[in-house]
């Protein structure tokens, strides 16, 4: 047969002279897809049969070598993947159709693992994780080793570099916003909150969900089971189709004449509110708006403590940050601008009420402190308010009219610096006990929140080690914690001195009316529920809860739900008993 003809000159090969070539290239494929196989089913076999533990990776140190020989192989995949895709995008006419369909496919299933890859890679880059930053040995200090040898001067390098890396990321995050001056120390402050929270550990995030599974059932099995005429109003800010302040219409039944003051302004520790008057009750209502936009988050997150001082106040006082200076700026609005003069110039014998839910509700307790010394009889009632609000000092100052209600598991309420870490301390013990693998863990820990059951005991390490051996490294592993932390000289005992928190405590303002099922904690989704309410303290809020409700508990129509169904079932007063004790006194 005569020479083939191809790009545009003849070659020494006939077209008949491809057999061989074809069955050449068929078998050197066959062996690439069985040793492709063999390798990703030695890369499932170490992943989800290893008999190490979270903090024992010992039967898994082969996995950076496999991921090295994944990554290559990676190369030739997307060079195949690219000559695919010029090859679909010829002509195909008389080819069989079936047989164009199937190399379509297969070329953007290709492109499709290939991007996923890309992002995972992506999605898990560490710009910190830089192995020959960690110099010297590690001492062993608790379950794992808990202090490098770095020097002062490379320690503030690297907390000056976590501290910039956070500071990008929420920059990233937060691209939409103005990049001035007030938001970059807001982006600043909370970097530097993120990096020493973050910067002490060597957790991912899979061991985090996985100490929280645990977490929970261990919860679970120590918690019991019980078997609106008045003058005109303004509006301010970014409500130009009335959509806002139509939606509070129809939420509060009040009339367009009972409000006083409405602004939707909005920026970082500025938040919206409106005045308004409740004929009904007798009251001139400042209620603030909870977190509902990018830049409220920021002012969540600004959690670092301001000093708050309040004439007659004996102790130390200070404050949530982004919340005291959210509460500063309503208050300059309703002094200054002359808003509470307008509203009670027209009502002077109302009383003053401020509510709020979420973050709006730690502003309006805030504001409810400026408040009190010009308006001693105003009440505040704070729905859900952060846990890390205010010192001692002011929480018990602000007993006599503030009452935080809080429903059940809720998160927020429970939500501070020294209690997130706690979470973290209590997250590595757990993890660091535990004798099972992640994936066993993890599946389990889906199971239960899905499906309930008992929880499971999850055997430890401890029952076949002494306990004084946990003050060793685990099989001489790299340990879960990088450097010293104050929070973490011991993992043995939780009343240990060293526990101590290094950040200062906040706690929940006012009186608290806690919220709670009244039956089974687990129950079926079209049962009935019926709430019951009692005085707490604010200790019971030292520690966050591990629950599937401990966000839905938060939303204002779960709160408004359980309060209407406590209402529903029978008058309830909100002037409790002494609460010098730590007992609760049923509502």
């Amino acid at each position: 047969m005569p020479g083939m003809v191809a790009f545009g000159r003849r070659w020494g090969i006939a077209s008949d002279d491809l057999v061989f070539p074809g069955i050449f290239e068929l078998f050197l494929r066959v062996i690439w897809y069985v040793s492709l196989l063999c390798l990703c089913g030695f890369h499932w076999y170490l992943w989800l049969l290893p008999s190490g533990t979270i903090t024992n990776p010992g039967a898994r140190r082969s996995l950076p070598a496999l991921v090295y020989l994944r990554a290559m192989l990676y190369i030739p995949e997307l060079v195949w993947a690219c000559l695919g895709a010029i090859w679909v995008s010829d002509d195909s006419r008389g080819c069989d159709p079936a047989t164009v369909g199937s190399v379509i496919a297969a070329v953007v299933t290709s492109w499709i693992i290939l991007l996923l890859t890309g992002l995972g890679v992506v999605f898990v880059f560490d710009p910190l994780g830089n192995p020959r930053s960690q110099h010297g040995p590690m001492e062993p200090l608790g379950v794992r080793d808990l202090e490098s040898s770095g020097g002062t001067q490379f320690l503030s390098t690297a907390r000056s570099l976590a501290v910039k890396v956070w500071e990008s990321r929420l920059r990233l995050l937060c691209c939409c916003l103005p990049q001035d001056e007030s938001h970059r120390a807001a982006f600043s402050s909370i970097s530097q909150l993120f990096s020493d929270f973050f910067s002490d550990t060597d957790l991912v995030p899979s061991d985090i969900a996985a100490g929280l599974a645990l977490l929970h059932q261990e919860q679970d099995k120590m918690e019991p089971r019980l078997t609106t005429g008045a003058a005109d109003y303004d509006i301010i800010g970014g409500d130009h189709l009335g959509c806002h302040f139509s939606s509070i219409l129809q939420t509060t039944g009040l009339q367009y004449r009972d409000f006083i003051h409405v602004s939707f302004h909005n920026q970082i520790y500025q938040i919206p509110f409106f005045v308004a008057l409740d004929h009904q009750k007798e009251a001139v209502v400042v209620a603030v708006r909870g977190t509902l936009s990018l830049k409220d988050v920021i002012t969540d997150l600004s959690a670092e403590c301001e000093n708050l001082p309040i004439e007659g106040v004996s102790g130390a006082c200070y404050a949530h940050k982004g919340m005291c200076q959210a509460a500063d700026y309503i208050y300059k609005k309703l002094m200054n601008d002359g808003i509470l003069n307008q509203a009670f110039s027209v009502v002077p014998e109302y009383k003053l009420v401020i509510t709020g839910h979420s973050l709006g509700a730690g502003t309006a307790a805030l504001l409810a402190i400026l408040l009190h010394a010009s308006f001693p009889t105003l009440q505040c009632y704070s729905f859900s308010p952060p846990g890390g609000l205010l010192s001692k000092a002011l929480a018990d100052y602000s007993k006599d009219f503030i009452v935080s209600v809080v429903l059940g598991k809720d998160l927020v309420p429970r939500l501070s610096i020294p209690n997130i870490e706690d979470l973290k301390r209590r997250i590595l013990k757990i993890v660091s006990n535990c004798n099972k693998p992640k994936y066993r863990i993890l599946l389990q820990g889906c199971w239960y929140e899905l499906f309930g059951g008992d929880p499971d005991n999850f055997p430890t390490e401890m029952e076949n080690r002494r306990e004084e051996q946990l003050s060793r490294p685990l099989l001489g592993e790299e340990s879960l914690m990088i450097r010293h932390s104050s929070s973490y000289q011991s993992l043995v005992s939780d009343d240990s001195p060293a526990h101590s928190a290094p950040h200062l405590p906040l706690f929940l303002p006012g009186r608290i009316l806690h919220i709670t099922e009244d039956g089974p904690s687990r129950r079926s989704c079209f049962s009935q529920v019926r709430y019951r309410a009692d005085w707490s303290d604010e200790m019971v809020f030292r520690s966050i809860l591990i629950s599937p409700r401990m966000l839905t508990d938060h939303m204002p129509d779960a709160v408004l739900r359980a309060l209407n169904n406590l209402s529903s079932e029978g008058p309830y007063s909100l002037c409790p008993s002494s609460l010098g004790n730590n007992s609760h006194n049923t509502v």
